[in-house]
């Protein structure tokens, strides 16, 4: 737990001050100033219909919405939904009937979000405050579980996972980008506290990973590398679903 704690509360300070600073143009993304080449960030959006603010504090590297094939009706979980950039192209791709929720366990960008969500006017969507390792929603309530190169930062990711399949609906989608690291990955890299919060030393091998899915319940596991994030680590879109429909 004091692991946890310690993580969290890492992560909680470099979020924070990314959403105080999201206005900054000269704001580095999510993981370091690597986003400034179209690694990490808002650079990885071509065109989303949804506040500049939004994209500009994008801290993800990848658009998970791009694979999440979403549609009309359906419920759409955010974890780690940051500024709300992808919260708020789902509810428009899951409106008239559908919603959209994100979770954040930050205030300042719980609250950056829904000034975005207000500018843009959207009205399908929630923003809630809570630990991606203790959802507060209720078990089988969302069709569709999406993640932007956040669930590496949490220091226990099976739980997050076995969290996601809870709240999933029979036959529900889950459709993440994440940051997996390579098998070789040296210690040095895993031990930098500074680095876990960049998105990197958190991350889990494919395998791991994998393996962590299967153990929650899901399946239909797919990898797709799409870039290099560091020399030890790629971004990957991962997908999987919960059996059961």
């Amino acid at each position: 737990m004091a692991e946890l704690n310690t993580i969290r509360e890492a992560v909680r300070a470099k979020y924070a001050a990314a959403a105080r600073a999201a206005e900054n143009p000269d704001t580095a993304g999510c993981c370091s100033p690597a986003d400034r080449i179209g690694v990490f960030g808002a650079a990885l959006y071509q065109e989303a219909d949804v506040p500049e603010a939004a994209i500009g504090a994008s801290l993800g590297c990848g658009v998970p919405t791009a694979v999440a094939e979403l549609r009309d009706g359906e419920t759409v979980l955010d974890l780690g939904s940051g500024a709300g950039a992808d919260v708020l192209i789902s509810a428009r791709r899951v409106a008239p009937h559908g919603r959209a929720i994100g979770l954040d366990m930050t205030d300042e960008m719980l609250e950056l979000s829904r000034r975005n969500a207000e500018k843009a006017g959207i009205e399908n969507v929630d923003f809630l405050k809570g630990y991606l390792e203790d959802i507060p929603l209720p078990d089988q309530s969302i069709d569709v579980v999406i993640s932007n190169c956040v669930i590496n930062l949490s220091a226990d990711k099976p739980q997050v996972l076995r969290e996601a399949a809870r709240v999933l609906r029979a036959g529900g989608r889950l459709a993440i980008s994440d940051v997996i690291a390579d098998a070789g990955m040296d210690a040095a890299t895993r031990a930098d506290i500074a680095q876990w919060t960049g998105c990197i030393a958190g991350a889990l091998t494919q395998a791991e990973f994998r393996t962590a899915l299967e153990q929650a319940g899901f399946s239909e596991i797919e990898f797709r590398e799409t870039h290099r994030v560091h020399e030890h680590a790629a971004a990957n879109i991962i997908r999987a679903s919960k059996p059961g429909r």
